[in-house]
């Protein structure tokens, strides 16, 4: 009762606040138009607000797209019902279709193998053979470090496999997603064969160095996606957890299965045959990997041509990576291993033909919330771009290029992370600000792969903070657990992180050496763990 009385308080709040700074952008607007000020980073800083508040996502993010329409329109009824639905909702729908196919292909996929015993069968195996939750967890994150070639492909297959043993093990679904998403972006960030290392190959231009060359130079820099890897390991190894995912965990370990989903569909169901093996999961798992990857191969141009009809990188696996779409090259990969998969299941005979296209539909309601939640965060980010958010935070940058130069690095990595948790998209934050360090650093000096770092680096942060990014969606979606749970249990974790990379980003900017600069920060990550543990101790001890 309370608890509903505060929620209500704090939305009426809300609300009040929302009304006052929705009538000082329109005093600030009147004659003038917002777009490219301070006020095109207001709407996706309310719906974020909102969504932690009310730990309800589709409303907050609708009311997100809703104010920007607003601002964007300079507040014209007729021009902002036009603007969300056009701007907002189509145009999401419409560049996001390929992924909302390989979603569904994906929850397909999930549906059969839990139809036919696979995924209690791995269940099974691997509770015989992985004995500890330590265990389970670090499984998963050796498991996604595997898969490094996307990250939407790697939050959903990890988070499929995994599922099974981290929930016999008893770890909570929330610290499934953290692990789920901690090895999905930063992994792909240093990872020089991936969909993002192609991505920020394309947004570098330099007389010098090569976009990818560039990408491998700055890895030992990028401390955020580094230590993020370490702080699992250290983490799981010294077996403590803080901040709200402590709750989750220890209710884990009650056998309280708090998942909390955000549709009922979600929630996994028994399989209906006892028989199934391991290779019924193995097989169509690995038949998905090698699918997808020669779909990526494909659209990029490897066997041939590309879908453009271009020839340059036949035979050229990094060109053709660098070339593809992962919005067309998934879905075609994972088109061909779902049939692959019906034909391998029909054949073994463990299910027919009817129960197959069952679940169908049943893969398909499973993956509505996320599709849903994926269609509302890209719309607040179509609005926030064409009121030029990216734009007004370059001018801001350039300015205080002149007389920071050392501390630039650090104050890169900050912008980037703000810009990334305000967007939603890692991407779009280094498109931006990658043309704006290599105008800042000379090509000479070593502050030029720092400068990429702190930017790629950010742009991963922000994207892992952030509650509308994709990737933070497909982990939760691989999980099978409540988004904003997620999000609010996930923040702390990577806030540490940010905290030990900013520091070191600040070394970083006098001493431009990764010989010195990464183990003084594999130093502070350890010894930061170490600290919270003994806080952590301390106030169980008292409790």
């Amino acid at each position: 009762m309370k608890q509903n009385r505060s929620r209500t308080l704090m939305l009426l709040v809300a609300a009040v606040v929302i009304i006052a700074v929705m009538a000082l952008a329109a005093f600030s607007g009147a004659g003038s138009s917002l777009i490219g000020t301070f006020w095109a980073l207001v709407p996706p800083i309310i719906a974020i607000s909102l969504a932690l508040i009310t730990k309800e996502v589709y409303s907050s993010l609708f009311i997100g797209i809703v104010l920007g329409a607003l601002m964007y329109t300079n507040f014209s009824f007729t021009g902002t019902v036009t603007a969300v639905v056009s701007e907002g909702i189509i145009a999401s729908v419409k560049g996001s279709a390929g992924i909302f196919v390989f979603l569904i292909i994906l929850g397909i996929i999930v549906a059969l193998v839990n139809k036919v015993g696979g995924s209690q069968a791995f269940g099974h195996w691997a509770a015989s053979h992985v004995k500890t939750k330590a265990g389970a967890c670090l499984a998963t994150f050796a498991l996604g470090i595997l898969i490094f070639i996307d990250d939407y492909f790697n939050c959903l297959t990890v988070g499929s496999v995994m599922r099974p043993l981290t929930d016999g093990k008893q770890v909570s679904r929330v610290k499934l997603a953290y692990l789920i998403d901690a090895t999905a972006a930063p992994v792909c960030m240093i990872a020089p064969i991936s969909s993002w290392a192609a991505a920020v190959a394309g947004s570098v231009e330099s007389s010098t160095y090569s976009g990818l060359e560039l990408f491998v130079r700055a890895i030992p820099f990028n401390f955020y996606s580094l230590m993020t890897l370490v702080f699992i390991v250290g983490l799981t190894i010294m077996g403590f957890d803080y901040g709200k995912m402590a709750k989750f965990e220890l209710e884990a370990q009650q056998g309280i299965r708090n998942d909390r989903s955000d549709n009922a569909s979600m929630q996994d169901e028994p399989a209906d045959i006892t028989t199934g093996r391991v290779i019924d999961l193995v097989i169509p798992v690995v038949m998905l990997i090698i699918s997808c990857i020669g779909g990526l191969l494909f659209v990029g141009g490897f066997f041939g041509t590309d879908l453009s009809g271009c020839a340059d990188y036949a035979g050229n696996f990094a060109g053709a990576f660098a070339n593809t779409d992962a919005t067309v090259g998934l879905p075609w990969g994972g088109m061909i291993a779902l049939v692959l998969i019906f034909i391998y299941l029909l054949c073994r005979r463990v299910i027919n033909l009817n129960d197959a296209m069952e679940c169908v539909p049943k893969g398909f309601n499973a993956m509505v919330p996320a599709v849903l939640i994926l269609t509302l965060a890209t719309g607040l980010k179509n609005m926030t771009t064409a009121l030029e958010a990216r734009e007004y935070v370059y001018n801001l940058m350039q300015s205080a290029a002149s007389g920071l130069f050392r501390f630039l690095p650090a104050i890169i990595f900050v912008v980037a992370c703000g810009l990334a948790f305000a967007t939603g998209t890692s991407w779009g934050t280094f498109g931006i600000l990658i043309p704006i360090v290599t105008s800042i650093f000379p090509e000479s000096s070593p502050l030029l792969f720092v400068g990429i770092s702190a930017c790629l680096a950010g742009a991963v942060c922000g994207d892992h903070c952030s509650p509308i990014s994709d990737t933070t969606i497909m982990a939760s979606a691989g999980a099978r657990c409540n988004h904003v749970d997620h999000v609010t249990t996930q923040l702390p974790y990577a806030m540490t992180v940010a905290g030990i990379s900013f520091v070191s980003f600040l070394l970083a900017g006098f001493v431009p050496n990764p010989f010195i600069c990464l183990p003084v920060s594999v130093a502070l990550t350890v010894g930061t763990l170490f600290v919270i543990r003994a806080c952590v101790r301390k106030k169980a001890a008292k409790a």
